[in-house]
């Protein structure tokens, strides 16, 4: 929608300078979703799992996948994403422009854009959110990080435009300015931010939050009103009525709770529970519930032991691949997981191909190479106790655990530690408790798994700078002068394929210092669901990962589900496997 102009000085103020560049070139919210299917309806129910209960509900607090996605379907960016090309496109802005020197961004709020509560959204709202992120006093850890290389912004045309001006040239900048949720400044101003935990009364986005059982659901309610539900873009998604996200401290339990149907869908994250569950699962035998395996482009991320670099014994470099070398994972692959991953040898694995074949040598399970080394770092056993030690201290370590799922690889990984004289000893702990301990880097070692960005940015992980802040992705502690030399190369490039370039060097740089003993990962999403929903071709978008954003309740198939389980015959089996690339190179 164009804003209409009623004085020409203004008009003339507006017009893009030379230079400037106005987007977006030819918005899609006018076209609908290639992947939403035009069968879909709003309406009906479906029950998820969102994970443990959060200590957050505030992604900006909780920096997790559990409340980015709460938060997603609450609140709105200035900016969106063409969810097929990656272009960016109108949010809650319907226009901007950039300047010829890509430091200044200036973005005009769409004059429907509303909260729930039937007030404008404005610059105001945009300024306050920044404000509150880069506050010191707020625990807003990483998303200060992109916000801080932008000043305050100018606040235009009576609250209708908001201009921003980077502090420096960054391909990133766009994201940064246009790319954050903003908040309501009218419900929120005045509060202490660190407080805003669940309670979130005004929002602008598809859903709202109906109800809060701490400890065993949130429950998120469709918006009739939501402003931008007449897109054409918009049709076919967020079709739930009620979306009920059930918590579990233990994925097992809630794996349990999934097979007595108190829960919809499950993202299977465990090699065991997937492999032949037909064997053992009646319902999944009978077609009750649906076995798919789907590969999109969803980006690859990793997983491993992350060490503590900040402190001994993990701040020697040799002592951190001696850890890498006594995790046997091709045991693990095989006799835990049959042989369904792959094994890391890499921080960002999609950015290699035929063409850029990855360099990094694997770490092999190797008990000698990893006495080798610990010898080399200072570490002697004592002949009485069989410990390694140096200076008079033992080689002993803290394991910060939060899944009872890793006991088994846990288990494995002990035995060969007390092989050659190191002892662990695991302290489990819940997601809240263990979330806090990584805020404050009080920990030794654990397991953490990161997903990828499409757009890779090195910044946050592996930056010096990012080692000591609370709340940030850089858990490690790592710090190393060429890999910030490249972060910095990396800033001013907006080629994607230079960049990829340059991260591929970080990346070999990193592994050879062996922040973490990277473990394995797969490339497709699998999940199982019960047979009552109605779900597109391709399942899923096109980068997205276990997300019911195209999914719908579909009556006639409950009905027939409900029917099936009381007589007990089993339903039409879908595909097993769902390529998408393969269902839009057929015309589906």
């Amino acid at each position: 929608m164009r804003i209409a102009f009623v004085l020409a000085a203004i008009f003339a103020f507006l017009w893009p300078v030379c230079g400037e560049e106005s987007f977006p070139r030819a918005s899609a919210v006018g076209r609908p979703d290639p992947v939403a299917s035009p069968q879909a309806l709003p309406g009906g129910e479906i029950t998820e799992y969102l994970g443990p209960s959060p200590k957050s509900l505030n992604y900006y607090l909780d920096n997790n996948t559990m409340s980015a996605r709460v938060f997603d379907s609450l609140y709105e960016s200035l900016v969106g994403m063409d969810s097929q090309t990656l272009e960016y496109d109108r949010g809650l802005a319907c226009r901007w422009t950039i300047s010829e020197e890509k430091k200044t961004f200036t973005f005009w709020l769409d004059p429907e854009a509303r909260w729930s509560d039937g007030r404008p959204v404005t610059a105001e709202d945009v300024a306050w959110t920044y404000q509150a992120i880069v506050d010191p006093a707020n625990l807003t850890g990483p998303h200060k990080l992109s916000l801080e290389r932008l000043l305050p912004p100018e606040i235009l045309e009576d609250g209708r435009a908001i201009r921003f001006q980077a502090r420096e040239v960054h391909w990133q900048n766009l994201g940064a300015a246009g790319g954050f949720s903003v908040l309501p400044k009218h419900v929120f101003a005045g509060r202490d931010f660190n407080k805003i935990n669940f309670e979130f009364p005004v929002v602008s986005g598809p859903y709202r939050v109906r109800e809060l059982q701490e400890g065993i659901q949130l429950v998120l309610e469709r918006r009739p009103d939501w402003w931008r539900a007449a897109w054409p873009s918009a049709r076919g998604s967020n079709n739930f009525a009620i979306v009920r996200c059930r918590f579990f401290e233990d994925r097992d339990n809630a794996f349990e709770a999934f097979k007595k149907g108190e829960i919809d869908i499950f993202p299977v994250y465990t090699a065991s529970q997937w492999h032949r569950i037909e064997d053992r699962v009646q319902a999944v035998r009978n077609n009750w519930i649906v076995k798919q395996a789907v590969y999109n482009h969803n980006p690859v991320g990793f997983q491993g032991f992350a060490m503590n670099m900040r402190r001994p014994p993990f701040d020697d470099v040799r002592v951190r691949k001696a850890m890498a070398h006594l995790i046997d994972r091709q045991t693990m692959n095989h006799t835990m997981m049959y042989d369904q991953y792959f094994l890391h040898r890499s921080y960002w694995e999609d950015l290699y191909d035929a063409e850029h074949p990855c360099p990094n040598e694997p770490v092999p399970f190797d008990r000698d190479a990893a006495r080798r080394l610990l010898s080399e770092a200072g570490w002697k056993a004592n002949p009485q106790t069989g410990l390694l030690e140096k200076a008079g201290r033992a080689f002993q370590f803290t394991f910060l655990n939060r899944d009872g799922v890793s006991s088994k690889f846990l288990a494995l990984f002990d035995t060969a530690l007390k092989d050659v004289g190191v002892r662990m000893t695991i302290q489990n702990k819940d997601w809240s408790a263990w979330a806090k301990d990584m805020d404050s880097f009080s920990f030794d070692m654990t397991w953490a798994a990161w997903g990828a960005g499409l757009f890779k940015n090195p910044e946050g992980m592996w930056s010096a700078k990012e080692a000591d802040r609370p709340g940030g992705s850089n858990i490690a502690g790592f710090r190393d002068p060429a890999v910030d030399a490249l972060i910095e190369k990396q800033k001013t490039v907006f080629s994607v394929r230079e960049r990829h370039a340059i991260c591929r060097e970080i990346d070999r740089l990193v592994f050879a210092q062996h922040p973490y003993a990277l473990l394995w990962n797969i490339n497709y999403t699998r999940l199982l669901y019960w047979n009552k929903f109605g779900v597109p071709p391709a399942v899923l978008g096109k980068y997205s990962n276990e997300s019911i954003y195209y999914w719908w309740y579909d009556e006639d198939m409950a009905a027939e589900l409900r029917e099936a389980m009381a007589h007990g015959d089993p339903l039409p089996k879908p595909p097993e496997k769902v390529v998408f690339d393969d269902i839009f190179k057929s015309g589906k």
